[in-house]
């Protein structure tokens, strides 16, 4: 499977960063993957109205947050606000007397004005939140929304100037409210010692990270998943023999599978892979720019929420890695610096794969495998238990049920400004 859609002029000042570390090209567990990460054939601008402006967008957003190094959790944060202030502005740009659908070609009467009002709105969002985060970057961004608006026949069309101006203020709010999430807070407390307990290598990664505030949910320990098999019990130890088995046996296609899943810093991390699929999803099924914000805004919004929930659970119960209460289980890469119930990567996956078989029905036996191939790969890795796999895809379906919900009760928009 793969996505083409618009790389304008300006996108391309950023390019190099979109292949630093990001060579993943090995077969998903059904034979495909969302892609290999950010091969793009540019489309010329008589194709303009084919593809939503929030795909090259969220390109461009997998794009620093490889160059930048950021870390899953903080990759996170940057999909949920760039993504919902897309949908925002989207949203915003939409006047009740005018028709929202566009012709087939994208024009027609109003068909032309909603789609520039649309391409500047997501443009101006996209600016904005993306500037916030990676402030060395705000020129070139800048320098993409001006190519952009030149980028139709006779100029800059008067619709995309007030789109701009809608998706400015979009961006504006989100930033605003990631200022005030609590993401920067400092952790005080101690590492909890004892029989079973995690053991630090360092600052704890994201201590503090479950108590940033969500999108979606009430608080970050809503979902809250009961305790891991006690230390030494024979359900313990039953799953740390399994990983223990593993290490020992790992196959060449077991070792594939946990270095391609494992999308370290330096690449577009886990989320990313995930925004890529949506981004595959929304062109394959041609959706227009108000269906493609809402996709990827409802996605990673729960996303994020779940990696609130799972980093909550993971500094509520400390449980330790397998590695630590085996140290003979050889691992394929360093052990991540945060407790081990439950897996992160489950969290995050269950959560993106719930929202988009919701949003693609027909596509739930490939997501399915996906997840399942996910999780067990950080067995694979020997990073991981079952039960912290097992745990980590019940609390990220939770999350992303809890999501759908509310963005089929009182709308998306209504749920995450709360």
């Amino acid at each position: 499977m793969s996505i083409r859609f618009i790389m304008l002029a300006a996108s391309l000042v950023l390019a190099p960063a979109a292949v630093v570390g990001c060579g993943h090209d090995l077969p998903g567990p059904t034979g495909t993957s969302p892609g290999s990460v950010d091969g793009r054939t540019d489309r010329g601008v008589s194709e303009l109205a084919l593809a939503p402006s929030s795909l090259g967008w969220q390109q461009q957003g997998r794009a620093l947050v490889a160059a930048n190094n950021l870390s899953p959790l903080a990759a996170a944060r940057v999909y949920a606000a760039l993504s919902v202030a897309q949908y925002r502005a989207v949203m915003a740009t939409d006047d009740p007397d005018r028709d929202g659908q566009l012709p087939a070609n994208g024009l027609g009467i109003g068909g032309r004005s909603a789609l520039e009002a649309h391409r500047g709105a997501v443009a101006g969002a996209s600016a904005v939140v993306l500037s916030f985060f990676f402030p060395a970057a705000a020129g070139n961004l800048e320098q993409r929304v001006e190519l952009e608006g030149a980028a139709t026949p006779g100029g800059v069309h008067p619709q995309f100037t007030r789109g701009l101006a809608t998706g400015r203020s979009a961006g504006d709010a989100l930033v605003e409210r990631t200022r005030n999430d609590r993401f920067t807070a400092r952790w005080t407390g101690t590492v909890p010692a004892g029989a079973g307990m995690w053991m630090a290598n360092g600052p704890p990664a994201g201590a503090t990270f479950g108590g940033v505030v969500p999108y979606f949910l009430t608080s970050g320990d809503q979902f809250r998943p009961p305790p891991a098999p006690g230390f030494g019990s024979p359900a313990f130890l039953t799953d740390l023999d399994e990983i223990r088995t593993l290490a020992s046996t790992r196959t060449p296609a077991q070792l594939a599978s946990a270095l391609y899943w494992n999308f370290p810093t330096g690449t577009f991390t886990p989320p990313g892979y995930w925004n890529l699929a949506a981004a595959n999803y929304i062109e394959e099924y041609a959706l227009d720019e108000r269906a493609a914000t809402h996709a990827f805004a409802l996605m990673h919004a729960a996303m994020m929420d779940a990696l609130i929930g799972c980093w909550d659970a993971k500094y509520y119960y400390w449980t330790m890695r397998p590695s630590q209460a085996d140290p003979l289980i050889a691992l394929t890469f360093g052990l991540p610096n945060h407790p081990s119930y439950p897996s992160g990567h489950s969290c995050a996956s269950a959560a993106a794969a719930a929202v988009l078989s919701h949003l693609f029905p027909d596509r739930t036996t490939e997501l399915d495998a996906w997840v399942t191939e996910a999780g067990l790969s950080r067995m694979y890795a020997g990073i991981h238990y079952r039960f912290d796999i097992a745990a980590g895809c019940d609390l990220g379906e939770a999350v992303a049920r809890w999501a759908i919900a509310l963005d089929q009760e009182p709308g998306l928009l209504a749920a995450v400004a709360r």
